[in-house]
């Protein structure tokens, strides 16, 4: 098979694995829908475990890319996401009526929200380890650069089909949160996730993947070098470890901009939402427009990135962002639109528009926190996945502290902040001032 060939059955197969990674993280919020009826606090605590994976497998992820290689670790990742969605089902079948603990607002936890937990965290383990594979590799692919973004804003537009199509599936399923709903009736998109994990396992395993760390190993052994502590590492470059904290940051507004908006519509209004009958269907879809703008984000980024710089995109994505938040967050409640004959807040719009802002940041930021890293890229790439807990640390800051004391809307004040570090980032953190590392 010619190079060329097998480059182009690698980034097929890498935006395929792209797009796995956006089904299993989008799951749970649109659960914590369920969750977060029956539990105040817990609305975001599934997406809080699936992303507290990252701080423990990020690092052993990016390990794992220069033990076993590329290919080993997405089929690992794979099983691994099966075994996740398995559990999420098995707590839809048993502990319903088993008490485990109660917490301080007197509500007695179930021993089938734990096993949820549990099954969100395995899930966690599984997205982890497919990002930490597909981000470099697609980086690598394309030659690194602008180029290198190219690759990674067109898979991204797949990771984004997916995230588009969960909402909006969870919440047709759900219809109206109340007191009936539960995990029994999101089973069907449970099967449909291990289905496509054990296709997505047969079909990688047959196809071949570059891998560059361990060609680089079986190089330095073939040339006699013995492989001596680095006195430098991924941390000896300013501009990345800056893109580490960017990464922490996004991650967590990316969920937290879609997530409470979804909660804001679907929960009643005793518990600080307008929900209505039918929200959260409405709320799905919204959250749908979301990730379905940056699909298009993503896909528009993929044809421009040859040309325009990814500095330059990430600046003005930000500001948008920044200007379209504002708009929301000061924008009145009286000011509202018709939807399937229910008023919406105006507001609501203006913050699923963010998604195309939002939609090129992942991309791009791990394109300008890598570049010049050389031989220390794979160990960057983990260490990248573990600050990928933001996406469950901030969000769940902004749900369980900031919405009890300000509401849904004005939590959004913390995502502005986060907005403000990107665009810190974009304009001056990104530059690499540590050149003269050997790579």
């Amino acid at each position: 098979m010619s190079s060329k060939k097998t480059n182009v059955v690698a980034i097929v197969t890498m935006f395929f694995l792209f797009a796995m990674v956006a089904f299993v993280t989008n799951l749970a919020a649109p659960f914590g829908n369920i969750w977060g009826y029956k539990y105040s606090w817990a609305g975001m605590m599934g997406n809080m475990m699936n992303f507290a994976a990252y701080l423990f497998m990020g690092i052993p992820a990016g390990r794992m890319l220069t033990t076993v290689g590329y290919k080993k670790t997405s089929l690992i990742a794979l099983a691994v996401g099966f075994v996740g969605l398995l559990v999420q089902y098995i707590s839809s079948l048993v502990g319903a009526d088993v008490a485990v603990f109660t917490v301080g607002g007197g509500d007695v936890v179930a021993l089938n929200y734990i096993i949820y937990l549990l099954g969100a965290f395995i899930s966690g383990f599984c997205v982890c380890m497919l990002n930490t594979v597909v981000n470099p590799m697609l980086n690598t692919l394309g030659g690194g650069g602008n180029k290198g973004n190219q690759l990674v804003q067109t898979g991204g537009s797949l990771n984004s089909l997916t995230a588009t199509l969960t909402p909006l599936l969870v919440g047709v399923l759900i219809g109206t949160v109340n007191e009936g709903t539960s995990m029994n009736d999101v089973t069907p998109l449970l099967f449909i996730g291990m289905g496509v994990f054990v296709v997505a396992f047969l079909i990688i395993s047959r196809v071949n993947v570059p891998e560059p760390a361990l060609e680089r190993a079986r190089a330095d052994v073939a040339a006699g070098k013995v492989k001596e502590k680095d006195k430098y590492s991924a941390w000896s470059f300013r501009h990345f470890v800056l893109g580490a904290v960017a990464i922490f940051f996004y991650v967590g507004l990316e969920n937290g901009i879609p997530y409470e908006l979804n909660f804001y519509l679907s929960q009643p209004v005793e518990k600080g939402g307008i929900g209505f009958e039918g929200s959260a269907a409405i709320a799905g879809a919204l959250s749908a427009l979301f990730f379905l703008l940056m699909l298009i984000g993503r896909a528009l980024s993929g044809v421009i990135s040859g040309k325009v710089s990814t500095r330059t995109q990430m600046i003005f994505v930000t500001s948008l962002a920044i200007v379209l938040l504002l708009v929301a967050v000061l924008l009145p409640d009286s000011v509202s639109m018709t939807y399937k004959g229910a008023d919406i807040p105006v507001k609501c719009l203006f913050i699923a528009l963010c998604g195309i802002c939002t939609s090129i940041m992942w991309g791009a930021i791990f394109n300008l926190c890598v570049e010049g890293l050389g031989k220390y890229t794979e160990q960057a790439s983990g260490i990248f996945m573990m600050l990928v807990v933001g996406g469950g640390v901030m969000p769940l800051i902004q749900n369980n502290v900031l919405v009890p004391a300000v509401g849904y809307i004005q939590s959004y004040w913390l995502i502005i902040a986060m907005l403000l570090y990107l665009l810190y980032y974009a304009l001056w953190g990104c530059k690499n001032v540590n050149k003269n590392i050997p790579v």
